[in-house]
């Protein structure tokens, strides 16, 4: 990289005569954060060649997709959020955190055409608002992926618990449970020892996913075609038992109080159940594992989402016209839906089972399989250490980082139930959603000459009804996910002014150019 290319790559980074005395150390500005790495250069090298296998069709990143989407949200927080906030109207609120999922995942679609590199929201970000926005992102992915990834592990272990116990198999509690647990947000200890179906689940998908990315797409396939066909059984079955007068009146009254029924309680169920679409923007991170990325992963993103919209639009539509919403604030509806109907379509409530433990299995998955690709590219980036950037040699894989990002999983996953991670989770995904639609406003001003094989349509209005619709849910958490999202983002801060911003590629660049000619001795 010369000193032209790194001026190019710079915002605010002028390069200033040497003081006698000080050669080799070329000056520094504040700016030089918000230094951003060439489109262009980032387009050749993703085509001109990847650092891992290309085997994903659309198809199977359309699966990758529904894989991670369908979860914990429509097995468990359906219910809930139309039991607190909806009422049958919830039908409406998940077309309402659709449509900001849509806009968000249509400005994904562009990036991902344009840029088909394994880093998605954090290079998106680096090509467009510069290094330090850039290392925010991939920090804040962290909450998506990795404790994510933690939440669901846990979630996984109770519903086999319970599946295991409804068979007459009972677990000790010393190690099905978490050991640590808050209570009002203090640290209190339950008496287990460690969650061991959390950390094994962690294990058996680290294992795969480490053999490659053929034989993790092949599991995933299999997994979410056993979850849709359960979701389509519970659709079909439950389908003739419902009672209209369960749907009225379709949006209950509000109560009063904002986000208690009502059309405030559409938006407030909106926010709720957004942890339900979260995972469609985890396909942009196989993008070099993509044959044709730039056709590929858009349609792996839309349709992965638009799949799981129809889907969930009528699981809740039957839901609660089977069962009245003032009784679905239990913990798995779905199942409870099932015993009420009665005995002409009980037998269907095992395979709800398998199916919600197959769909968090999936989301697991995809989950660590995102994570450490974005730890991958922010190591080829300078930001993280370079070991983070190995790849197996024989198998292709982010070895290090896959390993890394299952470890600290399986001991987050097996000594706390991590409750507070789920909202942690929204708002960190939100966030990132919010600059992804901000990036694709500015790079259509700053550089509409670039080739866009897919593009949001309407713009600006779509990218920016993506981020009114996305900070609106954001306003809606509470305000100890705000706090608790400022703590995180200030490690990440320390993090990068300690490391990040010295060892950058972009800075070591810079750093050789101003001072390679006058630093030579004669």
């Amino acid at each position: 990289m010369t000193a032209c290319d790194v001026n190019r790559l710079s915002i605010g980074n002028s390069i200033h005569p040497p003081k006698f005395g000080e050669l080799s150390r070329p000056r520094e500005s504040i700016m030089d954060i918000f230094r951003t790495k060439s489109v262009d250069e980032l387009r050749e090298a993703s085509y001109r060649e990847s650092h891992f296998r290309r085997e994903l069709h659309g198809w199977q990143l359309i699966l990758l997709g529904i894989g991670c989407i369908i979860g914990t949200g429509i097995f468990v927080l359906t219910g809930t959020a139309a039991a607190r906030h909806a009422g049958p109207a919830i039908a409406i609120s998940f077309v309402v955190s659709a449509l900001g999922c849509l806009c968000a995942a249509l400005c994904y679609a562009e990036f991902s055409s344009m840029l088909p590199v394994t880093g998605s929201a954090y290079t998106y970000a680096y090509a467009t608002m510069g290094e330090f926005v850039a290392w925010i992102i991939g920090w804040d992915l962290i909450l998506e992926y990795l404790f994510g990834a933690c939440s669901v592990a846990v979630g996984w272990s109770g519903y086999v618990t319970q599946l295991l116990s409804d068979y007459g198999v009972h677990l000790p509690t010393a190690f099905s449970q978490a050991p640590l647990d808050f209570a009002q947000d203090h640290l209190v200890t339950t008496g287990a020892v460690l969650n061991v179906p959390a950390v094994l689940i962690v294990a058996i998908v680290t294992t795969v996913l480490v053999l490659g990315i053929r034989e993790s797409a092949g599991a995933n396939a299999v997994i979410v075609l056993i979850k849709v066909a359960v979701v389509l059984l519970f659709i079909i079955t439950c389908a003739p038992h419902i009672q209209p007068q369960n749907w009225t009146p379709f949006i209950p009254p509000n109560t009063g109080r904002i986000g208690e029924f009502g059309w405030t309680g559409i938006l407030a169920g909106a926010g709720v159940i957004f942890y339900a679409y979260i995972g469609f923007d985890a396909v942009t991170t196989a993008a070099q594992e993509a044959k044709t990325p730039v056709r590929d992963v858009p349609i792996g993103v839309v349709g992965s989402l638009l799949v799981c919209t129809v889907l969930y639009v009528l699981v809740s539509l039957v839901l609660t016209g089977v069962v009245s919403y003032k009784e679905l604030n239990v913990p798995a509806p779905v199942a409870f839906a099932v015993e009420r109907v009665g005995s002409g379509v009980s037998w269907t409530k095992t395979f709800i089972e398998l199916g919600a433990i197959a769909g968090l299995s999936s989301v697991i998955l995809v989950l660590l399989l995102a994570q450490p690709r974005i730890f991958f590219q922010m190591a080829l980036d300078g930001l993280l250490p370079r070991t983070f950037a190995r790849v197996h040699p024989r198998f292709r894989t982010p070895f290090v980082t896959t390993l890394l990002t299952g470890a600290v999983t399986a001991v987050i996953a097996g000594l706390f139930p991590v409750q507070v991670l789920g909202e942690l989770v929204s708002i960190g995904t939100l966030l990132a959603f919010t600059i992804v639609c901000v990036c694709v406003i500015i790079l259509r001003r700053t550089r509409p000459d670039l080739e866009r094989r897919f593009r949001a349509p309407w713009n600006p209005m779509v990218p920016a009804l993506g981020v009114v619709i996305c900070l609106a849910q954001m306003i809606f958490l509470p305000v100890a996910t705000w706090a608790r999202l400022l703590v995180w983002l200030v490690i990440g801060f320390i993090i990068y002014f300690a490391y990040g911003r010295r060892h950058s590629v972009l800075n070591t660049a810079r750093n050789k150019a101003d001072s390679g000619p006058a630093s030579r001795r004669p």
